[in-house]
């Protein structure tokens, strides 16, 4: 790469220059962007120096903050109360099976508001490992390089790492943290941290992409531990086939990088959609194209979504003209979820009958709620749409429900229960009037076929949220002789726990906070849904 040039901001990134540099022509222009912006941090969050002690033998090794009042606030109070406001302002993505995301790693005034996106989705989830794959941006070294330490340290406390990381650190390309070639950032005077003894730093010492994540994630996790991992010169490839043998189901790898750096706003909107484009479609080889400082982490979170099947979905595209305001040189943000897809039982072939079904019954109903059913022939009928099963017929009108009607058991043919709770999702729920013939093509329709319910014993109110999953969970609750149930899609509207089932208990006719009372059973039942395209 050649001699190390550094330019410094809170804005985007700190970055080392090399291969993916600016043109000369718009050097001057990108650096004093920088400096600006690196003054803008100051003034929005005076440091207050966070210094870790030097560890005995009975002492943890805690890495200190490097950018506490200079990227994030320094004080506690001010933190907390900065991050809560930024979650209170993103708007809610309900994920289930969340595996992954692609966080932003600027200043919290100009980058804050993307991440606080990506961290709301981990609400309901209970994730006990985050591995955070950030990039260099001052050290020159090979390999991912794993901290040499037990803990993480923000103004919000302490973070343990994981007991994965030193066994992690063993398997090539990752490696254990140790001094190497370090170009100290401008800013390094004015960091949260002291300085180590000449020779000393390593590429953790100042990087500030993994530390800008870890108080998002302390307000939006309860116990968990981090797997930080620096990356240098690696090949993502061979990065992802290690990690994979390391991810469980309460796992979340994080992929820290802003987009492209201090084009004027449209041609960076014009990269920066290439880029998530390339994300979006797991298009590896195109991605290798693009600009991102965590490019490497990205490459990384996308080979491991192509070897476990997950799917990329953005949640957030913006850059710093939009938060900041200056539009001459803008860094560009982005948030995006990776998720496994829940298992398909149905084909295609067999979905789009069920749901075309239900469409003919529907048309029908809403002509003439007397008229007979559509005529189904049996003999070439898929075997599995005979089979006995449980489901509802959710029908939406302009993103508003329009009806909903269903069996939580299995009573009838499953191509049967579809035409039943067609016709009654038009006509009978009580909640709307009937279905008009005119609004027949308004309508969208998703079938949901379900599981048969399972009891959930649990020993208190408290061992009940324990086990419910969100987004995975249908609940059938039971208080009394009073019933009701929610489909695991109601989740997305309400992700919390305890207002999911407040609400439950209401729909069932009984008090928000019933369910903490005696006499209160649980069945839990999963679904696989599937609904018409637009």
């Amino acid at each position: 790469m050649g001699k190390l040039k550094t330019s410094v901001n809170a804005l985007g990134s700190n970055h080392i220059s090399g291969p993916c540099a600016a043109p000369a022509a718009k050097q001057g222009r990108r650096q004093a962007a920088v400096r600006l912006a690196l003054v803008a941090s100051l003034l929005l969050f005076p440091a207050r120096h966070l210094r870790a002690e030097t560890p005995t033998n009975s002492q943890p090794r805690v890495r200190p903050p490097a950018v506490a009042g200079l990227f994030y606030p320094a004080e506690k109070q001010v933190l907390s109360k900065t991050i809560d406001e930024l979650l209170a302002g993103a708007p809610a993505h309900h994920i289930p099976r969340l595996k992954g995301l692609v966080c932003p790693h600027a200043g919290y005034p100009y980058s804050g508001p993307t991440a606080a996106i990506a961290y709301k989705a981990l609400a309901g989830h209970d994730f006990q490992t985050v591995i955070i794959l950030g990039p260099s941006h001052y050290a020159l070294f090979q390999g991912a390089s794993v901290p040499n330490v037990d803990a993480y340290q923000t103004p919000l406390g302490t973070v343990p790492i994981s007991a994965k990381a030193r066994q992690l650190a063993q398997t090539a390309p990752f490696v254990l943290e140790s001094p190497c070639p370090v170009q100290r950032p401008q800013w390094w005077t004015h960091s949260s941290r002291a300085a180590p003894a000449d020779g000393q730093d390593t590429p953790d010492t100042w990087e500030h992409s993994i530390e800008v994540q870890v108080p998002f994630l302390q307000k939006s996790l309860a116990n968990f531990a981090i797997l930080p991992a620096v990356f240098g010169d690696v090949d993502p490839e061979q990065a992802a086939k290690v990690l994979a043998g390391v991810i469980d189901a309460r796992t979340i790898v994080v992929a820290s990088s802003d987009l492209s750096h201090y084009y004027p706003y449209a041609k960076a909107e014009e990269l920066d959609h290439r880029c998530v484009k390339a994300i979006c479609d797991l298009n590896i080889e195109d991605m290798k194209t693009q600009e991102a400082c965590g490019k490497l982490p990205i490459l990384t979170l996308m080979h491991l979504g192509r070897q476990k099947g997950w799917k990329p979905q953005l949640l957030d595209y913006r850059n710093s003209g939009d938060t900041a305001g200056d539009k001459s040189a803008v860094v560009g943000y982005s948030a995006i979820a990776f998720y496994e897809p829940p298992p398909q039982n149905f084909e295609a072939g067999e979905r789009k009958f069920l749901l075309d079904l239900a469409r003919r019954t529907l048309a029908c109903a809403a002509a003439n709620a007397g008229a007979p059913d559509p005529v189904v022939s049996t003999k070439d009928l898929p075997p599995k749409l005979s089979e006995t099963k449980a489901c509802f017929v959710t029908l939406t009108e302009n993103g508003e429900l329009r009806g909903c009607i269903g069996h939580i058991v299995p009573l009838e043919a499953l191509y049967r229960a579809v035409v039943d709770n067609a016709r009654n999702a038009a006509t009978r729920d009580t909640r709307f009037q009937p279905v008009r013939p005119e609004e027949v093509a308004k309508i969208k329709i998703e079938i949901s076929v379900l599981t048969e319910p399972q009891p959930l014993s649990f020993k208190s109110p408290e061992d009940l949220l324990n086990k419910l999953e969100p987004g995975e969970d249908g609940v059938v609750l039971r208080i009394g002789s009073a019933r009701a149930t929610f489909l695991p899609q109601v989740w997305e509207q309400l992700p919390d726990k305890v207002e999911f089932l407040n609400h439950l208990a209401q729909k069932a006719g009984c008090a928000p906070d019933d369910w903490r009372g005696r006499n209160v059973g649980v069945s839990i039942y999963h679904v696989e849904a599937f609904a018409e395209s637009n």
